[in-house]
């Protein structure tokens, strides 16, 4: 972590998507100075069909901005379910439905490319990135 610093003079991002942005989280939590901010696209909230089993402990130690993204049929957790496990985050949070896209983001509704709608909301919460 201090070697990153270290060789990086600019802001640190980290993310990923599903259990990649879930582990991302985890280390964030853990180690609060490493990332300037997280992108998290459909974070697994729980396993399908599983409501009983949050993954959100860690959510109540994490301090690093987050903006997560979710398909709005994704059966790892409902829109709803994000709201209530993001405000557990004592950081900004921002989440971003996406229309009739499941746990792969993939929307055939969608009238946008999801890699725009990204970059335009990544630009909005956190600035220009460099």
């Amino acid at each position: 972590m201090e070697l990153m610093r270290e060789r990086v003079s600019k802001r640190v991002f980290l993310g990923g998507h599903s259990y990649g942005g879930r582990q991302a989280s985890m280390i964030a939590a853990s180690n609060p100075e490493l990332a300037d901010g997280l992108l998290l696209l459909s974070y697994p909230l729980h396993p399908p069909k599983r409501p009983d089993q949050m993954r959100t402990a860690h959510f109540l130690k994490l301090r690093t901005p987050a903006l997560f993204f979710h398909g709005t049929r994704d059966g790892f957790g409902t829109i709803e379910e994000m709201k209530a496990a993001i405000a557990l985050i004592d950081a900004q949070v921002q989440l971003i439905p996406i229309t009739d896209a499941g746990h792969e983001l993939m929307s055939k509704s969608a009238k946008e490319d999801l890699s725009k709608v990204a970059v335009q909301a990544f630009t909005e919460f956190f600035g220009t990135p460099l």
